[in-house]
């Protein structure tokens, strides 16, 4: 195992290193400059070399990205050309709002999608397998921020039960401020959990063909100790799996969800940093997303071993 995790972790690496390169040359390749952003329209030729030099945008891209990669291994992202502070800490300033939307995001799939998934796997073929199956498909077909326009008309405009804006830290005002992600963390999780029902669904019926779940049925094994003890455990593994990559792609996915609850994410930071040009920030943003869902996948894999002892890591 231990030999897996460092080819694995090779493997990343390398893996790293070659998003760094597209993500810093798609992003100096897309059109808009930064200066004129900072600067106006009115700004003057001389200025707009001055702040360019003082940026180190007149460089090379091949020089600007060794230099960006250098600062990136000692653990410096840069510095945000909008807000004038370290990468880094702009960064944390959303990540806290993010972190707890997926995680949030993250129990309602779990709490909802698996074990509707596990009823709908035990009914298999009756009037209710095929309505819960049917209501999965028509949730993960509707868009996250349709979704979230009808919770903030019900739930914060009709019934005023929960705020349909903005996010003060807990750190201000105690775990009573998680109200203001209800609603976000609800339109995040009904596609991702009708994904995960389907998925639990779907992996709980190919186990249940196997020849041991036969044979303990015909051993007259209750049959709710064959579903746990045989069929659910071993589903297990590709609902995990799922598991990791959904809280990893829920970071990118939040992108729509902060900007229409207008919560201090690193989703909306994405979108403002695109539209104030501000490269850094940019860099800074998706590189984490791509070191974040590089990490789970590994730890994924890893896990597997763990959750069951036959698999063999290669």
């Amino acid at each position: 195992m231990w030999s897996y995790a460092f080819k694995r972790a090779g493997t990343t690496a390398v893996t790293l290193l070659a998003a760094s390169i597209i993500i810093f040359a798609f992003i100096h390749i897309v059109p808009g400059d930064p200066i004129y952003v900072l600067l106006g329209d009115t700004a003057t030729p001389d200025q707009i070399d001055a702040l360019r030099h003082q940026l180190g945008l007149d460089q090379p891209i091949i020089l600007q990205y060794l230099t960006w990669a250098g600062h990136v291994l000692e653990g410096d992202l840069g510095r945000s050309i909008f807000f004038q502070a370290p990468v880094l800490s702009v960064i944390a300033d959303g990540a806290e709002t993010s972190i707890l939307l997926a995680t949030m995001t993250m129990i309602w799939v779990a709490v909802i999608g698996v074990p509707i998934g596990m009823i709908a796997a035990v009914r298999h073929g009756t009037w209710l397998d095929q309505g819960l199956s049917g209501g999965a498909m028509l949730m993960a077909s509707i868009p996250t921020f349709w979704v979230g326009l009808y919770l903030i008309l019900i739930f914060a405009a009709w019934l005023g039960w929960f705020p349909s804006s903005g996010y003060p830290s807990i750190f201000e005002g105690g775990v009573v401020n998680l109200r203001y992600l209800v609603l976000p963390s609800l339109a995040l999780a009904a596609p991702n959990a009708a994904l995960i029902l389907r998925l639990t669904r779907a992996s709980m019926l190919d186990v249940s063909r196997e020849d041991y779940v036969r044979t303990a049925r015909a051993k007259g094994i209750r049959p709710w100790q064959v579903v746990r003890r045989h069929i659910w455990r071993n589903a297990l593994l590709a609902v995990v799996s799922a598991f990791g990559f959904t809280f990893a792609a829920l970071l990118s996915e939040a992108v729509v969800t902060e900007t229409v609850f207008a919560l201090p994410g690193i989703g909306r930071l994405v979108v403002q940093s695109i539209l104030r040009r501000d490269y850094p920030v940019i860099q800074g943003v998706i590189l984490v997303i791509v070191v974040v869902y590089l990490l789970i996948n590994l730890i994924v894999d890893l896990s597997y071993r763990l959750l069951d002892p036959r698999v063999e890591l290669q």
